[in-house]
């Protein structure tokens, strides 16, 4: 009898070691998603510093913040794949040192040739990472409740790190120049470096499939292909954008295609036909669209129109990442009494309804209409994005848990590749269209502010007093009158995700 409860009571400490060895494993888990959301945010909050510093035309300027997106979504499906194979925790290693050695080049770029560079450099890397985290913690908690809980913790780490950035980079920029935020990586992954070889065991596909050369450049050219052509489409409708988006649907027929006819695919894109897995992807994808689209405008406006200081600027966006993190971890619990779709399909309407108060309350770019829409905005993202992730790695068997996860991240960059695309080529062309240029500025400069807002705040410094005035009027007027389109485009969209996901989800249960 005594060895009987003697061998329970080790039991039972022995369990309460392993659990409490998953929860420090994903705690170190957390250093790489809190610095690529501090990185994604920082950025943000750095453009006006980085259009005065390196002049970039209102391309290149969206290209720096596009192309580290551009290459993660052509390169997260592979790399999932291949941390699959080869050991998700080997990926993630060496995913973190490349992030926080070419982060520490992109300090020092010197023009914005050079910056686009770097970040598509970080974005390799950056796609052996994010795949690796989500896909760990799927294989780590293997139990569905504290999976959900564990992947909540994820988010709201995404999330807190999204509301840390402005905080963090507005005193950086405060005091020091803008390449100061991309020296944020190195401290923030030195952690991960030393906790995850002890921590984070090693896990991969027992039955790996083969290495695929074709599927994997049929992947990258479908992902890059689409998300370029859909960017160059919204910013100027030329004729090769088209063209660009035809061949990457091309390439993404023949991925698929090839995928069906193997006997062991790269990914299973037969997931696609779970109705839970499609419309968790749409809600995930949508719901960073919403986000960063409403990020990008607002951040540019605090400081640039209304003239906050980078660090105000965090401290009145805080409110509404901070909602971001609280409804994140409260759709656990929200989820167990009304189920995850209907939480979800809530998520996706208060997006609706914060570009809604925006478009009735805000045309004139009224502060407080503008933090309140996003602050809804916010809400909104928590609740649909933790659950959406959730569902997408339980459509799945832990050992393809790294496709899984690559799918889900292509979901969320391709989110934001698009609410930066969409959203900032609407106002852009409603910047061109309406802003004027004084005749006493010429020549580049004058390219310059007819281009952008920075370039205009820069073109107003060569400016004397009466005609500066006049530009910047003209420019801050020029820059708020998209928020209309904008947030029409924005509503509209939300209201349609919800519905699809309602109806898919609610089929699905049926």
């Amino acid at each position: 009898m005594f060895q009987t409860a003697h061998t329970t009571l080790s039991a039972a400490r022995q369990m309460q070691h392993t659990a409490a060895r998953r929860w420090l494993a994903l705690t170190a888990l957390m250093f790489p998603v809190l610095l690529i959301a501090v990185d994604n945010t920082v950025l943000a909050f750095a453009l006006p510093a980085i259009s005065l510093a390196l002049q970039p035309g209102s391309t290149e300027l969206l290209w720096i913040v596009d192309v580290y997106a551009l290459v993660l979504a052509g390169l997260l499906v592979p790399m999932g794949s291949i941390g699959d194979r080869f050991g998700r925790r080997r990926m993630l290693l060496i995913g973190a040192t490349g992030f926080a050695a070419v982060s520490a080049a992109a300090a020092f770029a010197a023009s914005a040739g050079q910056l686009i560079a770097a970040r598509a450099l970080i974005g390799v890397f950056g796609s052996m990472i994010m795949p690796a985290t989500l896909s760990l913690i799927r294989n780590i908690f293997a139990d569905a409740t504290e999976r959900r809980l564990a992947i909540a913790i994820w988010a709201a780490a995404y999330s807190g790190g999204a509301a840390l950035g402005p905080l963090v980079g507005g005193a950086l920029l405060e005091h020091f120049a803008w390449g100061s935020v991309f020296l944020l990586a190195v401290p923030a992954l030195v952690p991960l470096l030393v906790l995850a070889p002890i921590l984070v065991p090693e896990s991969r596909d027992p039955a790996p499939s083969p290495v695929d050369p074709t599927s994997i450049l049929l992947v990258i050219a479908a992902a890059t292909a689409v998300v370029y052509g859909i960017k160059e489409l919204a910013h100027d409708g030329g004729t090769p954008a088209p063209l660009i988006l035809a061949g990457g649907l091309v390439a993404g027929w023949a991925f698929v295609r090839r995928q069906l006819r193997r006997k062991r695919p790269m990914l299973d894109v037969r997931l696609f036909r779970t109705p839970a897995f499609g419309a968790s992807l749409a809600s995930n994808l949508l719901s960073i669209f919403s986000l960063v689209g409403f990020m990008l405008f607002l951040s540019q406006h605090l400081q640039l129109v209304v003239g906050e200081s980078p660090l105000r600027s965090g401290l009145l966006m805080l409110p509404g990442l901070a909602l971001t993190i609280l409804t994140g971890l409260a759709a656990v619990r929200l989820a167990s009494r009304f189920s995850a779709p209907a939480v979800m399909v809530a998520g996706l309407t208060l997006n609706a309804l914060g570009y809604g108060i925006v478009l009735v309350f805000a045309r004139d770019g009224s502060l407080p209409a503008l933090l309140t829409g996003f602050a809804v905005v916010g809400a909104g993202v928590g609740l649909a994005e933790t659950l959406s992730n959730d569902l997408i790695i339980a459509s799945v068997p832990p050992a393809k848990a790294g496709a899984a996860s690559a799918i889900s991240e292509t979901a969320y960059e391709l989110g934001a590749v698009l609410g930066t695309a969409i959203l900032g080529s609407v106002l852009a062309a409603a910047y061109r269209l309406n802003v004027v240029v004084p005749a006493g500025l010429s020549g580049d400069a004058a390219a310059r502010a007819r281009e952008t807002l920075g370039g205009a705040v820069d073109g107003a410094a060569l400016l004397p007093g009466p005609a500066s005035a006049e530009l910047l009027d003209s420019a801050r007027l020029a820059f708020d009158s998209g928020v209309g389109a904008t947030a029409a485009i924005g509503a509209v969209l939300m209201l349609v995700a919800a519905a699809v996901v309602g109806r898919t989800l609610a089929r699905r249960a049926r």
